[in-house]
């Protein structure tokens, strides 16, 4: 509950983020990273609602479902678009399929924004055991002076929701629709990509389209998988068809 009786007293968790925002406030302002999900839409309202200065992003990776786009583009107009300079299934036929093991597409098209920034994040505990061991605020290890701040790390799922109901907050109709994360199209991390396949039919063509010139190039190059298919188009298949352990979320959303 976002009102918690503790040992310690009564626990406001709406008036506890709003305060740390307000502390921590840089003076440039945040960054605040906006997938469109239910979390980043509660912290792009715990932002409006403590009146620091910010600017929301959304790292367009060119395959998120529709659906997110047309809801970010009407209820978060303030929300900046930053755009690749190519569509990534055309990235397909240089960097290869985007695997558990090789993951390119996340550092080329959702890692991309925020250096020497605050950024206010939706990461919550709950999420995973990997984003349980995540701090409040952290320090970004790969040299881009990124800072995070992770509000409502220890919000959990009721929560989220409890917030979004209260203060009547518009979000994308996709969970009405039964998704509980909403995350980049085919994600190799994701285990619903063959319902996707049947839901998105015209992001599976312009795939195919994309691992048919991945397969040209294994031909040309001589590289083992043009040996090991027929076409492009079956190497998709198998890629989508290919199973997996478990979803993992720390891979399928970043800033949810």
């Amino acid at each position: 509950m976002l009102i918690e009786q503790t040992l310690f007293g009564t626990v406001n968790k709406v008036k506890e983020a709003i305060e740390v925002l307000k502390d921590l406030e840089p003076i440039k302002g945040y960054y605040l990273a906006d997938s469109g999900g239910k979390d980043s839409t509660v912290i792009l309202e715990l932002a409006k609602m403590s009146g620091v200065k910010f600017d929301a992003h959304h790292s367009f990776t060119t395959i998120d479902p529709p659906e997110l786009i047309r809801f970010l583009k009407k209820e978060h107009k303030e929300t900046e678009f930053i755009y690749p300079k190519k569509n990534l299934v055309w990235m397909i036929e240089k960097n290869g399929y985007p695997t558990r093991q090789m993951r390119w597409c996340c550092k080329l098209y959702k890692e991309n924004g925020g250096n020497g920034r605050f950024v206010i994040t939706g990461i919550r505990s709950q999420e995973s055991a990997k984003r349980a061991k995540r701090k409040t605020v952290e320090f970004c290890y790969k040299g881009t002076g990124k800072r995070y701040l992770n509000i409502i790390k220890n919000w959990s799922h009721d929560d989220v929701w409890e917030f979004i109901h209260k203060y009547k907050i518009p979000y994308c109709s996709l969970y009405d629709e039964g998704w509980d994360r909403i995350g980049c199209l085919f994600c190799p991390m994701n285990t619903k990509r063959k319902e996707q396949a049947k839901l998105y039919p015209g992001y599976v063509k312009l795939f195919i389209k994309g691992f048919e010139k991945r397969y040209e190039y294994a031909k040309r190059k001589g590289l083992t998988s043009a040996t090991r298919f027929n076409s492009g188009e079956e190497m998709f298949w198998f890629w989508i068809n290919e199973e997996k352990n478990k979803e993992d979320p720390d891979q399928t959303i970043m800033f949810e």
